[in-house]
């Protein structure tokens, strides 16, 4: 099992921009689809982006469309998520977390589907 720790989280203005890191250990990351989701108080857990093994294939949630960048570097075994032009309504915790992918092609949706998570950092976007 992958574990996963996430870094780069904080507070900033809104406009700004921030960059989430996601480290593995354990298995290597290139059998692993990767996602990142955010959970913001009082609500669910939402996927924001996810990639597939190769980085043939990424998607996204429509409110980060153009504004946010989902990669990862299967030889350093780390994701990143890119977000820029941040807004009040991207405060939440963000959560990295890993999916067994059989094809190269396979990007996961629903947080039922990831196996392995990371245990979150804080983002805060003021105004």
């Amino acid at each position: 099992q992958v574990q996963l720790a996430e870094s780069g989280g904080g507070s900033v203005q809104a406009g700004t921009s921030l960059r989430l890191s996601c480290a593995a250990s354990g298995p290597t990351l290139s059998n692993y689809a990767m996602g990142w989701f955010r959970q913001a108080p009082g609500k669910e857990r939402e996927f924001v982006a996810g990639i597939s093994r190769t980085s043939i294939r990424t998607e996204y949630v429509e409110s980060v469309q153009g504004r946010f960048i989902i990669s990862r570097d299967n030889a350093k075994n780390s994701a990143y998520l890119q977000m820029n032009s941040l807004k009040p309504e991207d405060t939440a915790v963000y959560y990295c977390a890993a999916s067994t992918a059989k094809t190269v092609f396979a990007v996961r949706f629903a947080p039922s589907e990831y196996t392995s998570w990371g245990q979150g950092t804080q983002v805060t976007v003021s105004s």
